[in-house]
């Protein structure tokens, strides 16, 4: 503590204190202790020229739709990531912002090839695109990949950052990356895939890849919004001996056994050759294509090309019979179908009468007071 016959400034001089800040020392301290006394309370370092008020940081610029739109137009990566973000926001403001957007987004769509892409974790899908993106890129194609991860089960985002595991293909000056978490959707992509798909497609992007989350046999919904579907497989995993039984085989365009490379190259092949006794007993799932086993690796780029080979013959000839065209058709419908769907389930528990019981049916529910079917009618009822 400081004595009653010294000032502030004899006390700090009385101890070496030359720093211009007044340094009391704590009630505990005893008052005749010497400046060896090691315990002092240290106040702030002054600086010079700051005012101790915050200053604040400028919020970017609010874009209106006719901007956004015209930023995707013109290929502004900075205007689609703002743009998709938009159309993923549940907020009812923004979902009718982005269906204004949409409608001016829409004669610029359909051009582009959109693949699916899938496969077990570990199956190396992230790489597998990073490499494929790559090389389509090398040839002069705009590639867009709408990464599909997992979400969060405690703040909902996505868990495995695709972006940053592709990061040597998110320095092509072509190549545009989005992560999107799947926000608990089934089939192992994203509520807003097909919005996002669309709006890819008006920024010019030549090719769109879609990875799913590839959590199980349940990647189908993407089946619905590409016009390839691509299974990837690893040898050893089962796969060669179960296929037949997965249901995301039955549906896949190409199966490509990754990872074929050093001493994995013979498993490999003889996984190649199992799935394609497999494939032989599976009606293929496009009206005049064989789905065709292939084998490449991710790490050394054999086979890459000749996957892109057999993407290109795929195209060719799915729009010389029409397929491709039917196929998209289709899906438009479907599309409508699942967003009456996705409307009608969000006025139902936004309903009145339904939130005001739903609480009191889900604890009866939980304790057996109540089985689930007339549970589910009481709701429908409050509706």
């Amino acid at each position: 503590m400081m004595s009653d016959d010294l000032s502030v400034d004899d006390e700090r001089r009385h101890h070496g204190l030359n720093d211009g800040c007044p340094q009391p020392r704590p009630d505990w301290v005893p008052e005749n202790a010497g400046p060896g006394f090691a315990t002092w309370v240290m106040q702030g370092v002054r600086t010079a020229g700051v005012t101790g008020v915050k200053k604040a940081v400028p919020r970017r610029r609010e874009l209106t739709v006719e901007d956004m739109a015209a930023g995707v137009s013109a290929h502004d990566p900075m205007v689609l990531g703002r743009a998709i973000t938009l159309i993923e926001s549940n907020a009812r403001a923004h979902q009718e912002k982005a269906q204004a957007l949409l409608g001016l987004l829409l004669p610029r769509t359909g051009k582009a090839r959109r693949i699916g892409i899938t496969g077990i974790p570990g199956a190396g899908k992230s790489t597998f695109i990073e490499a494929f993106g790559c090389h389509l890129t090398d040839l002069g194609f705009k590639v867009a990949v709408l990464a599909i991860d997992p979400s969060s089960t405690i703040n909902g985002g996505s868990i495995m950052a695709d972006k940053i595991r592709m990061e040597k293909l998110g320095t092509r000056p072509g190549a545009f990356i989005r992560p999107s978490p799947s926000g608990g959707s089934l089939g192992g992509v994203a509520r807003k895939t097909r919005e996002a798909i669309l709006v890819c497609e008006a920024a010019g992007y030549d090719i769109v890849i879609v990875e799913t989350v590839g959590v199980g046999q349940n990647e189908v919904a993407v089946r619905s919004m590409v016009d390839l579907f691509l299974v990837l497989m690893i040898a050893g995993a089962g796969d060669e001996m179960q296929g037949i039984k997965k249901g995301v085989i039955e549906i896949a365009d190409i199966l490509l056994i990754n990872k074929a490379d050093g001493e994995n190259r013979p498993r490999c092949i003889m996984t190649q050759a199992e799935m394609k006794r497999v494939l032989h007993y599976l009606q293929p799932p496009t009206k005049g294509w064989a789905t065709p086993a292939l084998m490449a690796s991710s790490r050394t780029g054999d086979g890459i090309p000749e996957a892109w080979k057999v993407v290109e013959d795929f195209f060719t000839t799915t729009r010389a019979s029409g397929v491709l065209e039917s196929r998209r058709r289709a899906q438009a419908v479907e599309w409508m179908h699942a967003l009456v769907l996705e409307s009608l389930r969000t006025r139902f528990y936004q309903s009145p009468g339904v939130q005001a019981r739903l609480e009191a049916v889900e604890q009866a529910v939980a304790h057996g007071r109540m089985p689930p079917l007339t549970a589910a009618m009481s709701l429908m009822s409050s509706a």
